[in-house]
């Protein structure tokens, strides 16, 4: 089952123009999601993040600029532009941005 997008169909679409960091906060956009998993934009300011978490699902964090530190299994892990980072099923997380940034978060059922 596929949620309907609120992208339009057949375009090549900048990731950065679909979201912009919040001063102080954090945004976030589901672009896809599907019964096999989601696929969500976010954009963090500077010193924002997510407190440690675990998810079932393995997930992939592609970081489209700026400077993420992922925390996985107590691990820190500097994630900048261009890479990609396998968070795993049921290990411990947490995200912080180092400088405006965002990332492209696809988690898998």
């Amino acid at each position: 089952m596929t949620t309907a997008l609120p992208l339009p169909s057949a375009e090549a679409l900048s990731l950065a123009s679909l979201i912009t960091p919040t001063p102080g906060g954090i945004a976030s956009r589901i672009l896809a999601k599907t019964t096999g998993g989601n696929v969500t934009l976010f954009a963090f300011d500077a010193g924002q993040g997510l407190t440690e978490h675990t998810t079932p699902f393995d997930a992939l964090v592609l970081v489209l600029d700026g400077l993420i530190i992922l925390t996985i299994g107590g691990k820190p892990v500097d994630a900048m532009p261009g890479t990609v980072v396998v968070m795993p099923a049921n290990v411990p997380h947490g995200v912080e941005a180092k400088e405006a940034s965002r990332m492209l978060l696809v988690m898998l059922r």
